[in-house]
């Protein structure tokens, strides 16, 4: 004969065999004076239901760790940064995470902000070698021009002057 238990009673039931309370399985079918397998199935189908409720809000766990983005490595440093080295190691746990992984992303990322900042003194430098040479190359370029504009100006004074002759001739 099986027994339709409503579903307050058997969810204040599942509760009882959950965390604060943790009555055992045993115990609660005494007292309740139901099954003993009825009991066990309701809350491995609990157990079951909130881990498909989870498994969504968990970004982490879908992909291995060598697919993560540059973004979720970081969260996931700026998360544990400020954890004990006990809740750091829990929070791996529940993330499949090694906390080796974590050390060796925090080395790369300091690694690379390393060489950026070698970078910038070295894209400086490079900055100010090229500005001195533009600007050398701007007077250069700047006496040519007055020197070309000068021989364009002797140019038309020759053309004048020949002119000027030509006409004295024929007079």
């Amino acid at each position: 004969m099986t027994t339709k238990y409503p579903k307050e009673r058997k969810e204040a039931i599942i509760n009882k065999m959950l965390p604060p309370s943790s009555m055992s399985v045993a115990e609660l079918a005494k007292q309740e004076k139901i099954p003993y397998g009825t009991l066990y199935t309701w809350k491995q189908l609990h157990i079951a239901k909130t881990r498909q409720e989870e498994e969504p809000k968990r970004e982490n766990t879908s992909v291995s760790t060598k697919q993560w983005t540059a973004e979720q490595k970081l969260a996931t440093i700026i998360e544990t940064s400020t954890l004990s080295e006990q809740a750091c190691h829990e929070y791996c746990r529940k993330n499949g995470l090694y906390s080796a992984e974590i050390e060796s992303w925090k080395a790369v990322i300091i690694k690379g902000t390393e060489k950026t900042v070698a970078a910038v003194k070295t894209d400086k430098n490079e900055l100010k070698k090229l500005r001195s040479e533009n600007n050398s190359l701007k007077k250069e370029l700047h006496r040519k021009e007055k020197a070309l504009a000068e021989t364009a100006a002797l140019l038309v004074l020759r053309k004048k002057l020949d002119a000027f002759w030509e006409e004295n001739e024929d007079v």
